[in-house]
């Protein structure tokens, strides 16, 4: 049935979508998974995956998958008491997001079938609560009462009645199915068992409230097997997927009990009612033959050996991650960070500066002061790296890619992976005139440049280093001839430039280690103090994009890459300078979709990018620098 069928899965690495995801990767499907979580490393490289905001994805980005069959699963969800701030989390990610994908497929000529997963957080409470211990449960019909008991429900609701109002103006032409899921757990879910599981494993108590509750506790794989054969039949509207049973949460902690004699408890007195409810499967019997076949203690059974060696395999060794010149670049750390904790790293993101007393020290896991690069020998950093596990490098400082890009196959002899470029695409950064040399050589029109003012013709001038260092380079920009000659006396190796009038931009670009442009993201320079913007914005210029691409791939950079151009009145495009580093205002790039820091420690982990796709946001974005308190 499902070999070749071409299947797109939204919240494919949830408990029920990781599930569904690799039995339909068995059963020969063509899949494409989007989730804002990071792709599983276990995944097969042929599942196609986009990370982020489903909100976003494009009805063009969908359409070329041509996909036949969805599966909606992505939802968010509080299972206790929802909290005040949940309801705008709620209304993004269910109530937005279901109308988004609803929005989609009726203009999907490909698409026949939409399965989507409802809850039965619909049905009305009063069906199956009371303020007295319950002796049985109650069996939740299709027909029953509906009266949403939470905002998740109600966007379930919502979901719902957005497909049967399109379906009664005959505008899907594909058909539907929503499957409402009773209580499911499962391995590496969010549910109570699993919670309860992980707590005892480390030694730790459990809280348990309302004993007697009975719930139709549902194993994630049997929901992703019913949800599949939802999916191969015609049937339309609603339909209950349980197990027509239910269990006592005295059941649940009695069978626990069994694999944790020691277990400690925490009865907690609630205000709340008692729940007892289940699933009447009947519609789902009569429609499909197959019925949920996992036992509860099989389901808690398999809980526990996941927990225990599973989750474990997933994890990367220790593999710490260094900065360099911390400085004060705080809003890079939290970025390299994020990236870390994403990809599941069980390390420290290490911080490294000449001075003691930087800002950035507050904002690692561990901070150390160590003599300049400039007088250290790679060896002695190699030994340095070794003793504290390192083995990715980022440079900061265009100081610190000379040391590095001069000693790029050293450190990959030593598994030390650093996001740098080799040594002659480095010199395009750090020394002005090789760059306007290196320009003038691939046929580029590069900003008139000399060591010798009188070779230059021009009516203002640009004084600066020819060679970059450390810090803030000196500059003089849009002097008279006898300004920038007395001005050049105070530098240590002055280069002069034409003085070229017109809009400057900052372009953020990261090339991955097979030479690909991973992604591109264009910046305004509207605010501009010591060099760097303080204030930014993104925006789309296809030309600028393509040129600066193009130019980076030809001066052989690897990771991240910022070019500073000059547009001028005839929209001729002049190369300022190059960086192969993460520029000062570049974390709104990453805030647009350049996703730098995770494709390098995705690189480093030996995997390539394919899989890894540019999801650039739809909406603009401005960012504006300014400092703020840390209070400790």
């Amino acid at each position: 049935m499902w070999k070749n069928k071409r299947v797109f899965v939204t919240g494919g690495t949830g408990v029920i979508g990781s599930s569904l995801v690799q039995y339909l990767f068995k059963q020969g499907a063509i899949l494409f998974v989007g989730d804002l979580k990071p792709r599983p490393m276990s995944w097969h490289k042929n599942i196609l995956y986009r990370q982020g905001d489903l909100n976003e994805i494009s009805l063009e980005e969908v359409s070329m998958f041509k996909p036949e069959y969805i599966f909606h699963l992505a939802a968010t969800f509080e299972r206790a008491q929802e909290s005040y701030t949940f309801s705008e989390e709620n209304f993004r990610h269910n109530i937005t997001l279901s109308h988004h994908m609803l929005a989609l497929a009726k203009k999907l000529p490909t698409l026949k079938r939409f399965v989507f997963a409802s809850s039965y957080l619909i049905y009305d409470p009063k069906l199956y609560s009371s303020n007295s211990t319950p002796s049985d449960s109650y069996r939740l019909d299709e027909l029953d009462r509906i009266y949403p008991r939470n905002t998740c429900g109600a966007a379930k609701l919502q979901t719902e009645i957005d497909f049967q109002y399109l379906k009664n103006f005959k505008q899907t032409p594909f058909t539907s199915i929503h499957a409402r899921i009773f209580r499911v757990y499962g391995k590496g879910s969010k549910d109570v068992i699993s919670r309860w599981i992980r707590a005892l494993i480390k030694n730790e108590s459990i809280t348990v409230y309302h004993t007697e509750n009975r719930f139709d506790f549902i194993f994630a794989e049997d929901v992703a097997i019913g949800l599949v054969h939802l999916a191969e039949i015609n049937e339309e509207g609603i339909v209950n997927l349980g197990t027509d049973t239910s269990h006592s949460i005295h059941d649940v902690i009695s069978i626990l009990k069994n694999y944790f004699p020691n277990m400690k408890t925490n009865q907690t007195l609630v205000d709340e009612k008692f729940e007892s409810s289940q699933a009447n499967m009947e519609k789902f019997k009569k429609i499909i033959n197959w019925h949920p076949s996992k036992k509860i203690e099989d389901g808690i059974k398999e809980i526990i050996e996941f927990e225990k060696t599973h989750v474990e395999k997933e994890r990367i060794e220790i593999n710490n991650i260094l900065v360099t010149d911390i400085s004060k670049k705080v809003s890079q750390i939290k970025h390299i960070i994020n990236a870390k904790n994403r990809i599941g790293y069980y390390s420290k993101v290490i911080g490294i500066d000449a001075a003691n007393n930087v800002i950035g020290k507050f904002f690692v896991d561990e901070f150390y002061q160590v003599p300049k690069l400039s007088n250290t020998s790679v060896e002695d950093f190699i030994n340095f790296c070794k003793e504290h596990n390192v083995k990715c490098v980022i440079p900061t400082s265009d100081g610190a890619l000379k040391f590095f890009a001069e000693n790029k196959n050293y450190f990959l002899e030593n598994k030390i992976n650093v996001m740098i470029s080799d040594f002659e695409s480095i010199q395009s950064c750090l020394d002005k005139m090789y760059l306007f040399e290196k320009l003038q050589k691939i046929g580029y029109s590069a900003i008139p440049t000399s060591k010798n003012i009188d070779s230059l013709d021009a009516e203002s001038y640009v004084v600066k280093e020819q060679i970059a260092d450390f810090g803030v380079q000196r500059a003089s920009i849009n002097s008279s001839k006898d300004k920038a000659v007395l001005f050049s006396s105070s530098l240590k190796n002055p280069i002069f430039q034409n003085y070229i009038t017109g809009d400057e931009y900052s372009v953020d670009i990261y090339i991955d280690k097979k030479t690909n442009v991973k992604g591109v993201v264009t910046r305004t320079r509207e605010n501009i103090q010591n060099g760097e913007s303080q204030i930014t914005r993104s925006f789309r210029d296809e030309n600028l994009e393509t040129f600066c691409s193009i130019l980076a791939k030809q001066l052989g950079f690897y990771g991240h890459i910022v070019m500073q151009v000059i547009v001028d009145s005839s929209k001729n495009i002049h190369v300022v300078e190059c960086n192969n580093r993460f520029g000062g205002a570049s974390s709104l790039s990453l805030e647009v979709g350049l996703d730098t820091f995770y494709w390098f420690l995705r690189e480093s982990l030996g995997e390539t990018l394919e899989s890894y796709t540019f999801n650039r946001s739809i909406q603009e974005k401005k960012q504006i620098r300014f400092p703020t308190d840390l209070i400790i």
